[in-house]
């Protein structure tokens, strides 16, 4: 596997996260909320759809997503395919004509990167649900004013890293990032201990730009 692979594996597998999963699960249930499952994801509410490495599941069905078109993988899931309607600007970007590019070995690790991140941060706050979000297809929580998270890659980094975003700017070396701190996971030895350094961090009065 190589980053390409990677590359075109996750915007193939944040396309099916927003157009066959979220819009279908936002126009029937009224949530974009996704949730991370063995292997993979899922929705939380009705229709209930869940990808496992290279694979769609519904019902007792299982559709292969390398090579399915996404216009194709709504018919097979019984829905009507699209982004939800009216709720961010951002997104996949991809179109229904679009043909999925799902490499096993890169779904895989894309799956662990998920999985890695949800048992952090419900370690990081236990009670919290972590959200797996169709927009910029990351994982999240947000406790007092700040986003912890696993992103999947994206135009600023293009591999899977871990991020701490305080909704006010802080300023140090640990905030190397536009948004607050991010950290290929590749380089993040102790995921619980990077969220919670940068937890310590947003809340120490020095951290604050301008202080």
């Amino acid at each position: 596997m190589n980053e390409n692979d990677l590359i075109d594996t996750r915007r193939s597998l944040h396309a099916v996260a927003e157009l066959i999963m979220a819009g279908p699960q936002y126009r029937g249930s009224g949530t974009i909320r996704l949730r991370v499952t063995p292997g993979g994801f899922a929705t939380v509410a009705a229709p209930v759809l869940r990808v496992e490495g290279g694979e769609l599941l519904t019902g007792d069905e299982r559709v292969p997503l390398n090579g399915t078109s996404l216009r194709a993988l709504g018919t097979a899931a019984g829905v009507t395919p699209g982004a939800p309607e009216n709720l961010y600007s951002d997104g996949s970007g991809a179109s229904l004509d679009d043909v999925l590019r799902v490499d096993a070995d890169a779904a895989a690790r894309l799956a662990e990167s998920l999985a890695h991140g949800d048992a952090a941060l419900r370690e990081l706050v236990p009670g919290e649900i972590p959200v797996l979000w169709p927009e910029h297809f990351d994982l999240g929580i947000s406790v007092d004013k700040v986003n912890y998270g696993v992103s999947l890659g994206d135009g600023y980094i293009p591999v899977p890293y871990a991020y701490v975003g305080p909704w006010e700017p802080r300023s140090g070396p640990f905030w190397n990032a536009p948004f607050g701190a991010a950290r290929p996971l590749g380089e993040v030895p102790d995921l619980l201990a990077f969220f919670a350094e940068g937890r310590e961090r947003a809340a120490a009065p020095e951290s604050t730009m301008g202080a």
